[in-house]
């Protein structure tokens, strides 16, 4: 039995179109609800809080480490980077969902979290002011061990100064660098500093001049 030419053509197109759907990854999935809800996103200091869980929610149907950071509106153009939040195990779906990046004009699309200059942050009761915190590197093979020195660190307080400490590192060296080249973190009071040590600022500079040499 032989279909009539219309009949054959909308057979062939009706699959031709649902390979398509059928072929579209979850990141390109991401990236269309990106584009659809552009607007919002580009302006999100409108309904920050709503446009946030929004963003989050789609991001973690990829990988629930997945998070994000914008940067300032800056000649018609925001920053949006896509974060594994510190965590190893989801490098590769920030790598497959920054892969997947369409054009998008009006956005700069990041992998990681950048180095940028670190500054104070005040978390959970504790503050810490960067320029006050001094850093001893020690090469350890492959990677450097860190100690952090810290005015008024105790102890008892580690938990609350932990993810503090890993927010400075994230913004001096830079969440990739972070978690590739740096092995042991230690956190210290800084009356406990001995030896040479450098400030947040500089770590970069110390961190780069040690593996270039190997």
């Amino acid at each position: 039995m032989r279909f009539p030419y219309m009949l054959r053509l909308s057979v062939i197109t009706a699959f031709v179109l649902s390979c398509g759907r059928a072929h579209a990854t979850p990141e390109q999935d991401f990236w269309k609800w990106f584009q659809s809800n552009e607007n919002s996103l580009f302006d999100f200091e409108k309904d920050q809080e709503r446009t946030f869980d929004r963003l989050a929610a789609e991001m973690h149907k990829l990988n629930p480490n997945l998070t994000f950071e914008f940067g300032p509106k800056k000649d018609g153009c925001r920053e949006f980077t896509i974060s594994a939040d510190g965590i190893r195990e989801a490098f590769p779906a920030v790598e497959k969902l920054y892969a997947a990046a369409p054009p998008l004009p009006r956005w700069k699309i990041l992998k990681f979290r950048q180095r940028h200059k670190p500054f104070d942050i005040e978390s959970g009761g504790v503050s810490v002011k960067a320029a006050l915190v001094a850093v001893q590197v020690t090469p350890n093979g492959q990677t450097v061990d860190l100690t952090i020195f810290i005015p008024g660190y105790t102890q008892d307080a580690y938990k609350k100064y932990a993810p503090i400490v890993f927010l400075l590192l994230d913004q001096a060296l830079g969440e990739y660098d972070v978690e590739t080249r740096v092995g042991q973190i230690n956190i210290e009071s800084t009356s406990k500093a001995g030896g040479k040590t450098c400030s947040l600022e500089a770590l970069p500079r110390e961190v780069d001049a040690l593996f270039a040499k190997k």
